[in-house]
């Protein structure tokens, strides 16, 4: 049996995993669940964890998985159901297999890998192909183009995004608040960031206390597409 703050924070955690593909920092916990500080948020990750509905996983940051979920919340059937992307270890050169066990479901598309997006200072704007990387064909969505990009820095750590591993990126001129997005910034520099509009402002946030948010016009952002996957480089 869990409380309603268990609960309610197991859903939060839930959603954001489906929608991001990262579970939200301890800071957007606090505020999903009204809560004054972080501690209360620890309290309730450990109480979760005991009761085996997720697992910390170790040496990441910001790394929770969730291994079960209520009845109240669909039960098993739930963690099937939408779309996750998915997280690939190891060598980004070999083909990968997808996490579907289902034929249709094995085999590899080639997405062009645009150089190197910067999760830090924004860098140059990317727009060559440098190479090519095979990725699962369940990890991209059926709409729209996508492509690869590797990171460099690592102001999206707590996002579970560290300096050398590749995101897959799928094309998209706008976002919702929270979208981790490849941002255009004056038509000449590339970050990837938290995106949050507020009013005719444009917030890029990092996952990295370390980073102040940059706060710019909107007319000077273009969205140039959402992450959808990952692949990490070790």
């Amino acid at each position: 049996m869990l409380t309603r703050k268990q609960l309610d924070l197991l859903e939060f955690i839930h959603k954001r995993v489906q929608r991001d593909g990262v579970p939200p920092s301890f800071d957007e916990m606090k505020v999903a669940l009204d809560l004054r500080s972080k501690s209360g948020i620890h309290r309730l990750i450990t109480a979760l964890e005991e009761r085996g509905f997720i697992r910390r996983l170790a040496h990441r940051a910001r790394a929770i998985e969730i291994v079960r979920l209520p009845d109240s919340l669909g039960g098993d059937a739930a963690l099937s159901g939408g779309f996750t992307p998915q997280v690939i270890p190891g060598d980004r050169e070999a083909v990968p297999r997808a996490a579907n066990s289902e034929p249709v479901e094995h085999y590899a598309i080639e997405l062009p890998m645009m150089g190197r997006i910067a999760a830090g200072v924004p860098i140059e704007a990317i727009n060559e192909v440098s190479s090519h990387v095979a990725v699962p064909s369940a990890m991209l969505s059926s709409k729209g183009e996508h492509y690869a990009l590797e990171v460099k820095g690592d102001s999206m750590i707590e996002a579970g995004i560290n300096d050398g591993d590749v995101v897959i990126i799928r094309e998209a001129e706008d976002a919702q608040n929270g979208d981790i997005v490849v941002a255009l910034v004056d038509d000449s520099e590339a970050t990837l960031k938290r995106f949050f509009r507020k009013g005719r402002s444009i917030a890029l946030e990092a996952a990295n206390p370390a980073y102040e948010p940059r706060v710019l016009p909107e007319d000077r952002v273009k969205v140039q597409g959402r992450l959808v996957g990952l692949i990490r480089s070790y």
